[in-house]
C-alpha cells in the first residue's frame, strides 16, 4: 500500500504489478516456493481512496498527484509511457472532479488498470448519471483521450464512471 499525506490528509492506494523475468530471479529466494506469480501473473493496477474531507478542487488535485506518482511503475516498460500517463492523469483529474461535486458516498474510489493496450480508469461512486459534455465541459477533454466510457451501477448504489484510455506505441 502506498500512502501519501497532502497537508493533514491522505490519499491511500495500492499499486501491484507484474514481476519481469529478471526480477522473479533476483526475488525467487524471498518468496515462497509455491508463490501465486509462478502459475499467475499479477494483475496491473492502482487503487485510491478520497475521503469525504476533500473538496473537489482538492480531490481532483490529491488524486492526479497520486497517479502521477504510481503510473511509471505501471506502465514500466510500455511503449508511450509519458503520453499514456499524461493522458490518464488528465482523465482521472476530470472524472475525479466530477464525482467528487456529485458524491453518492463519503469516499471515492478509484481504480486504474493497465491490460497492455488501454489504462482503463474508473472512478466512483458518482450520486446520478453522467452529465453531457454541454453541461460538463471537462468532459469533452475526456472524451477526446479515450476510446470509451460510460457508467455502470456500484456496490453502493452510486454510478461508477469509467474510461479507457489507449496507449499508442508510436507516441513519445
Amino acid at each position: 500500500m502506498i500512502e501519501l499525506e497532502f497537508d493533514r490528509a491522505r490519499v491511500m492506494g495500492r499499486v501491484d504489478v507484474t514481476l519481469s523475468p529478471t526480477e522473479r530471479g533476483s526475488l525467487g529466494e524471498l518468496l515462497p516456493s509455491l508463490a501465486p506469480w509462478r502459475q499467475l501473473a499479477m494483475s496491473r493496477e492502482i487503487t485510491f481512496c478520497l475521503g469525504p474531507s476533500a473538496a473537489p478542487a482538492t480531490a481532483m488535485e490529491r488524486a492526479a498527484a497520486f497517479v502521477h506518482r504510481a503510473l511509471p511503475m505501471l506502465l514500466k516498460d510500455a511503449l508511450a509511457a509519458q503520453a499514456a500517463s499524461d493522458d490518464v492523469t488528465s482523465v482521472v483529474r476530470e472524472l475525479v472532479d466530477i464525482t467528487s461535486r456529485d458524491r453518492h458516498g463519503e469516499d471515492i474510489l478509484g481504480r486504474i488498470v493497465f491490460d497492455g493496450t488501454h489504462i482503463t480508469v474508473s472512478v466512483g461512486e458518482k450520486q446520478g448519471p453522467l452529465p453531457q459534455p454541454d453541461d460538463e465541459p471537462g468532459l469533452y477533454l475526456v472524451r477526446r483521450l479515450v476510446d470509451d466510457i460510460g457508467q455502470y451501477r456500484g456496490d453502493n448504489s452510486g454510478h461508477v464512471v469509467w474510461a479507457s484510455v489507449p496507449v499508442h506505441p508510436n507516441a513519445q
